[in-house]
Parts: structure tokens; C-alpha cells; sequence
């Protein structure tokens, strides 16, 4: 990423928007502002995804569906660029392994944080974790408010819900269905 670009970028947006760069509240916000964007909002592009350690399934046991619910979705649309939000469920059933559950919620922050699709987000968690853990099946499913329609365009509030399912999750409705009874009532919204 290159910082001198991006703080550029911005101060021409401001200037273009006709705002006073002299004023004290004003004059350090390009750099201020290419810094989050850099280090916080889009920190997705530069770092490596995260490293996720599998545990083996110990011989007998047979673990059932593995789902963390309310993690927290912080992204920016692409087409606008303005910030949507809300919270994922990550399942997955195991066939070989498992991981700690902090790592679904370092995986779904990894890929939030980029200028993107909640469509694209949502297969991009679920083909993460399907390549990483070779699990049976993933499912995701993230309800996100979007500022590009409530503060433009229509000005309404809204809920969007995207799901992606991989592995099993595609053709057994059964587990489909409990996946969908955990994120319906727990999903965080």
C-alpha cells in the first residue's frame, strides 16, 4: 500500500469538496485519515491471513456441528466505499480436525477488512476455512446494515443477509436447517 498516495487521495476529496485544509480540525485529517484506512479499515489487503492451528479429533470421538455466532463485520462496500456492518455465524463439521473458535473471528476480521461485496466476504470466509481445516462442510451467514443505502440512495435503514455453503452443507437439508436455526437465533441482530 502506498500511505502517500492514499493521504493525497483524501486531501484532494477534501479540497474537491471545497474544505478549509487550514483549519485546526481539518489540516492533519488526509494523514489521519490514509492511516486508518492503511493500518485499520483496509489492513485485509496488506497482512497474511491468519495462521489457524487444526487439532486432530482424537480416534472415537465424532464432534458435531462447531458454530460461533455475533462475530463482529466491519467492512467497506465497493461500490461507495462507505462501511457496512453487522455480525457473522462461522460453522463448520469436522472430519479430521478442528481449531480453537478465536480463529473463526480472526479469519472473518481478516477478510473484512478490505473494500468489498458482502457476497464476496461471505465465500471468502467459507473457501478459507473449507482450503485451511478440510472440514466436511462450512457454512457462513452475515447480516450487515449498509451506509451506501441508508445515508444515499434510498435512505432507508436494512438488513442484508448473505449465506454460503460448502461441503456437506450443500446438499443435507438437515444440517442446513440447524445451521439456520443457530444463526437465526443468534446472529447477532
Amino acid at each position: 500500500m502506498d500511505i502517500d498516495k492514499i493521504e493525497k487521495g483524501f486531501r484532494m476529496v477534501m479540497e474537491g469538496l471545497g474544505l478549509d485544509l487550514n483549519s485546526p480540525h481539518l489540516k492533519d485529517s488526509p494523514q489521519r485519515t490514509a492511516e486508518a484506512w492503511q493500518q485499520e479499515l483496509c489492513s485485509g489487503l496488506r497482512e497474511p491471513p491468519p495462521v489457524i492451528q487444526p487439532y486432530p479429533i482424537e480416534e472415537g470421538f465424532k464432534p458435531g456441528l462447531i458454530a460461533l455466532q455475533h462475530i463482529p463485520v466491519k467492512s467497506l462496500c465497493a461500490h461507495h466505499f462507505l462501511p457496512f456492518m453487522g455480525h457473522a455465524v462461522v460453522a463448520f463439521l469436522p472430519d479430521q480436525s478442528y481449531c480453537g473458535l478465536s480463529n473463526l473471528s480472526k479469519v472473518v476480521d481478516h477478510f473484512a477488512r478490505r473494500p468489498q461485496l458482502q457476497e464476496h466476504l461471505t465465500h471468502d470466509i467459507a473457501r478459507f476455512m473449507e482450503t485451511t481445516l478440510a472440514p466436511k462442510g462450512v457454512g457462513v451467514m452475515i447480516r450487515a446494515s449498509h451506509a451506501c443505502m441508508e445515508m444515499r440512495g434510498v435512505n432507508h435503514p436494512g438488513l442484508m443477509t448473505t449465506t454460503t455453503f460448502l461441503g456437506v452443507f450443500e446438499n443435507d437439508a438437515t444440517l442446513r436447517a440447524e445451521f439456520m436455526s443457530l444463526a437465526d437465533d443468534g446472529g447477532g441482530n
